[in-house]
């Protein structure tokens, strides 16, 4: 048996994701699919394979020569697409006197193709289709002896929901009791779905026009309806899917991936019987899931499928968390990851974050003692974190920056919250030179450590009375200060001031243990790090309000304005003295 794939298309449906990388190398679980259905032929004997290109045909040319598969894989280059029935063709020297078989890139399927061929081989028909039934793609109409009758429109089908349907993964999963009995015919006419894999027999090279586009499907139904008959293997109890959009991609990444996490975090067989709900995030534009089984529960985040070939959020979130984890740091341990389609699973720490355990906290001795608890892993996070950090695990910027104060904090505030918030109509230039003397004193008094950059108490999650820090991913060189102002300026406890004060105290004392540091050079960095750290809040806050529509923000940005009059209200009165000015009238 010798086999053709199609992956000589635009993927279209998959942009702007294929503009990057085809459709046929998007990884399941970390791996091409081409790989997995190369494998799968080589699996069911087949004795060499060709594969038609045209999108981004040097990326398959460069995957097919680095890998090293036990039968010929060859590449057939299509400067002007030909559409199913012309490829075919096209290979017509690849070729021999037996049966072949074609089958789509862009499924991925534990069908039996072996079955499928020893089926073909055992009718006399000259074509072979292998269908299921999938109520999305049924278009294929089969009468009740099993022979292939005609095709529907496919505009008629219901049209791929808008976002991955992970939520109804507990009913999509629920675990097969597989008994492999593929069938002929049924016991009455009906419509199935069009698997893409198909047997065909050489004659029908001869009724395929030659250098010229033509539709394969085109040309079954001229031979159904000249008398020709096509017959259908029917597959059931199968897993198949069609990767063609990215919801139906995302859904096969998961499909793939949630039973092998489970088995990573809790050992056992791999099981799909596994329940599915999205909970609640906070301010990004991430999904989150918890998956249960069995008593057990495994998180899952879904960034999105990776628009561009740099550094995604997911490449950070999985690099700079597993190098966390890697330094007893506490973060939840990542179990399972795909970054291209941006799903991670790791550990499950509950709902509790630091903010409602504080919040029920009623001993004031005790708030202290939990929050100097925090102070001992910021710390411990700061400056193990920072050994062996690579910047390349970066996906915003490699350090805390003056670019980046001028412009992810200081305009931020600007912009979202003088302007668009409060309707200001203020000018970010008026306000440059307090900007940049805020900027560059921030950074001259830095003591530099791995710097989470969101460490307040939302993002500090209770589990077991142990402490862990979440949403890392934007993890960077930068101030120490930056982190523990994050932690002691948060709005969301909004910890009285001389809890501060004593809390910086702590800081100090036990960072001076650690490493060498200037104690009021410290309280310096702190001090202006304290004020770009509530320009950003203030932005975020009015952001996230306005233009997301998560009005929840919104409560709590009277709290961040009273903590920047504070902060800014400690320099003295030659300093900063426009920036005060304008926070005056708010």
């Amino acid at each position: 048996m010798k086999a053709l794939i199609l992956a000589a298309g635009f993927g279209t449906r998959l942009l702007p994701f294929t503009a990057n990388l085809p459709k046929s190398l998007f990884p399941i679980a970390g791996r091409p699919l081409l790989d997995i259905i190369i494998h799968a032929l080589q699996q069911a004997g087949c004795q060499a394979i060709i594969i038609n290109t045209h999108h981004l045909h040097q990326q398959i040319d460069d995957f097919i020569a680095s890998q090293e598969y036990t039968i010929p894989v060859l590449t057939r280059h299509e400067p002007i697409i030909l559409g199913t029935g012309g490829a075919i063709k096209n290979v017509a020297d690849f070729w021999d006197d037996s049966p072949f078989m074609v089958i789509n890139s862009d499924i991925i399927t534990d069908i039996d193709l072996k079955n499928v061929y020893d089926f073909h081989l055992n009718h006399p028909h000259p074509v072979t289709l292998v269908l299921h039934d999938d109520p999305e793609f049924n278009t294929v109409s089969i009468d009740e002896k099993g022979l292939v009758k005609g095709f529907l429109d496919q505009s008629f089908t219901s049209a791929p929901s808008p976002k991955p349907a992970f939520i109804s993964a507990n009913s999509r999963l629920k675990e097969k009791k597989k008994d492999h009995k593929d069938q002929a015919c049924g016991n009455q006419a009906r419509t199935l779905a069009f698997t893409g894999i198909h047997v065909v027999n050489p004659e029908i090279l001869d009724l395929i026009p030659d250098k010229e586009f033509s539709s394969i499907i085109d040309l079954y139904t001229q031979l159904i309806s000249s008398t020709g008959k096509i017959c259908a293997f029917i597959s059931k109890n199968c897993y198949w899917k069609d990767i063609g959009t990215p919801p139906r991609y995302q859904e096969t990444t998961f499909d793939k991936m949630a039973p092998k996490a489970f088995q990573q975090a809790f050992s056992g067989p791999l099981n799909n019987n596994i329940h599915c709900r999205q909970i609640k995030g906070d301010g990004s534009d991430r999904n989150w899931y918890r998956l249960n089984l069995k008593n057990r529960s495994l998180v899952m985040v879904d960034h999105g499928i990776r628009p561009k070939s740099t550094t995604s959020q997911a490449d950070a979130f999985v690099l700079i968390g597993r190098h966390l984890h890697d330094k007893d740091i506490p973060v939840p341990r990542i179990y399972l990851a795909d970054t291209f389609s941006g799903l991670v699973f790791l550990q499950d720490l509950g709902d509790t974050n630091f903010q409602n355990f504080i919040q029920n906290t009623e001993n004031p001795h005790r708030i202290v003692s939990n929050y100097k608890a925090v102070i001992d892993l910021v710390l411990k996070q700061s400056v193990d974190g920072a050994q062996g950090f690579d910047p390349a695990w970066t996906y915003q910027t490699e350090k805390y920056s003056r670019d980046l104060i001028l412009d992810k904090e200081c305009r931020y505030f600007v912009e979202a919250f003088l302007n668009k918030y409060l309707g200001m109509n203020f000018n970010f230039e008026n306000l440059k030179d307090d900007f940049m003397y805020l900027a560059d004193n921030a950074l001259e008094f830095a003591v530099n450590g791995f710097m989470h950059r969101d460490l307040q108490s939302r993002n500090i999650m209770v589990n077991n009375n142990q402490f862990y820090f979440i949403d890392f991913q934007g993890g960077r060189s930068g101030p120490i200060q930056y982190d523990l102002a994050s932690l002691l300026i948060d709005p969301y406890v909004e910890l009285p001031y001389p809890v501060q004060k004593q809390l910086l105290d702590y800081c100090v004392e036990k960072l001076s243990a650690l490493i060498h540091i200037d104690p009021e050079k410290f309280r310096l960095g702190y001090k202006f790090c304290a004020v770009t750290r509530n320009l950003q809040i203030l932005g975020a806050f009015a952001y996230l309000s306005r233009i997301k529509g998560q009005t929840y923000f919104e409560k709590y940005i009277p709290k961040a304005v009273r903590s920047l009059k504070h902060n800014l209200a400690i320099f003295k009165n030659s300093e900063l003295h426009n920036l005060k000015a304008v926070v005056d009238k708010v």
